[in-house]
């Protein structure tokens, strides 16, 4: 089997495996323990990745891979899957579309980092501000094309925006993303209630 070092909380083992279960691999996966953290290093996860953050994938043969946009892609070829459109302007907006997804995970986590891994008197307000301002920006942007989404997740772009808006929900309720953005509000709804993110939903 496949082996990943796992963290149910992490919006990018969630893509990685979101995409698993909708390429029919999931059951190829076992799931190590981990604990990433960007202060207290945890050395299992450095066993597959040398910067010790998750996710970090072993296959069988003993390739070591890691970032979710290489495990993802990894899968895809794998099983011989669709996740990445072939037609270069299809293939584009998919890949912007998970940079987009990515971003948001990027500047949320590191507003979250602020006041969950600094002590006190090193927390700065306003880095955290300017971060949930990029998260503000994003979502404006996936506001404007969310129309054209479709409601499966058979789009990697598609499956990168809808764990960071889960991401969202998760960490960052308080901002209540969906009112000002009925059109994204709407698609989440439905892609959200997938099989695939539904088995993945984040929990402590």
């Amino acid at each position: 089997m496949m082996q990943l070092f796992f963290a149910s909380t992490s919006a990018y083992v969630r893509k990685v495996m979101v995409c698993a279960n909708v390429l029919g691999l999931s059951g190829e996966i076992e799931r190590l323990d981990s604990a990433a953290h960007p202060v207290v290093r945890d050395e299992r996860i450095a066993l597959f990745n040398p910067l010790a953050k998750v996710p970090a994938l072993r296959t069988e043969e003993g390739l070591c891979l890691y970032d979710s946009r290489v495990i993802c892609e990894y899968l895809n070829a794998r099983a011989q899957g669709h996740l990445y459109p072939k037609n270069a302007d299809a293939r584009w907006r998919s890949l912007a579309w998970q940079a987009l997804g990515d971003g948001i995970i990027d500047a949320a986590l590191l507003a979250r980092y602020e006041f969950t891994a600094r002590p006190p008197e090193k927390q700065w307000q306003g880095w955290a501000d300017a971060q949930l301002k990029k998260v503000a920006a994003a979502l404006s942007q996936i506001e404007s094309e969310a129309s054209t989404f479709s409601e499966q997740p058979d789009d990697i772009g598609l499956i990168a925006i809808g764990c960071a808006l889960g991401y969202l929900d998760f960490r960052f309720a308080e901002l209540n993303w969906r009112a000002g953005h009925p059109l994204t509000a709407a698609w989440f709804a439905l892609f959200a209630a997938h099989p695939a993110m539904t088995a993945t939903h984040p929990h402590v």
